[in-house]
């Protein structure tokens, strides 16, 4: 029987409230949040197994969360649960064209706190054990400069431990004290990240970079060895050992809601790498879901609205 693979999302989930006629209808989302549900939706026949670390408070919500994460077949056993702390609340407003915005209510959450020094060493100790830890910049983002700094200290430890880690972009200017700070913890996480989902506008925001080669050079520059540009409905780059190639999406014509589009991408793709895809079928793989999910109202499609996908069954039980 195949070892199961260990997948630890890092992040925060909120309550989304998204206005339906005269009423708001109250789901849940995050950006790393989606890639789990997505991840685990793709993965979990195949004995992967999703954890997502985060925090949570003791109130309602926090507990339909962990209901919902665990009947999506992810792992919630090191969800750092709060007595004093709620989580986090955003409204979507989407436009006719399907763009949208997003107002936040999040300055104390419980995902703000999940990771301390009385936490950290078991930490540690669950991260050694992953093959795979997956976080964003609003992993970075919402976490205060210290616990940032630890978070980044425990990343090192269990890369050298054998964990790959990926690292996307996800630049919320909102959530930072100054562009500057932002700079300097995305430089420090490029430096322990072994593959990089890159959302070019994200890119331009954070650097005022003009072209996708400014964002590729500059990630190869920290050392990171795969690097996946995000282009919206252009096609996406990849990058491994300086060769590029360039997979095409198909297009989609009924554009309802691109929320989550980014963060289903990365789940598709991350989900065929680890279980044996090339680059190339991972991109086609990321595309797929990504290109079903804003054809949907909100960050979570039903479950029987999931396209179909071969994925490489060779790490199967």
């Amino acid at each position: 029987m195949a070892k199961t693979l260990q997948v630890a999302i890092i992040g925060e989930c909120m309550v989304e409230l998204q206005k339906s006629g005269e009423l708001f209808k109250q789901t849940f989302g995050g950006d790393t949040l989606n890639t789990a549900l997505y991840l685990a939706r793709l993965t979990a026949s195949f004995g992967v197994m999703t954890r997502y670390l985060t925090g949570l408070g003791q109130d309602p919500f926090s507990q339909q969360m962990l209901t919902s994460w665990q009947k999506e077949g992810i792992n919630t056993d090191h969800v750092v649960i709060s007595d004093r702390h709620l989580p986090g609340m955003y409204l979507i407003q989407t436009s006719a064209d399907g763009e949208r915005r997003f107002f936040y209510w999040r300055d104390n959450s419980a995902a703000k706190y999940w990771l301390n020094e009385q936490t950290a060493s078991d930490t540690q100790q669950l991260l050694n054990q992953q093959q795979f830890i997956y976080l964003s910049g609003v992993s970075l983002a919402i976490l205060p400069e210290p616990t940032r700094n630890l978070l980044f200290t425990l990343l090192e430890t269990a890369r050298q431990s054998g964990a790959e880690i990926i690292f996307d972009n996800n630049y919320r200017p909102a959530l930072w004290p100054s562009i500057e700070a932002a700079q300097a913890a995305y430089q420090h996480m490029l430096a322990l990240t072994d593959m990089a989902f890159l959302t070019f506008d994200d890119e331009q925001l954070l650097y005022g970079d003009q072209h996708e080669n400014q964002s590729i050079t500059r990630a190869q520059q920290y050392g990171v060895n795969e690097i996946i540009i995000k282009r919206g409905e252009k096609p996406c780059y990849i990058v491994i050992d300086n060769q590029q190639q360039e997979i095409p999406a198909d297009q989609v014509s009924n554009v309802v809601d691109t929320t989550a589009a980014g963060d289903s991408f990365s789940a598709g793709y991350l989900a065929c790498r680890i279980l044996g895809g090339t680059p190339a079928e991972a991109a086609s793989t990321g595309h797929l879901l990504a290109g079903t999910v804003i054809q949907h109202r909100g960050a979570i499609i039903p479950n029987d609205a999931m396209p179909q996908m071969t994925l490489n069954q060779s790490q199967k039980a």
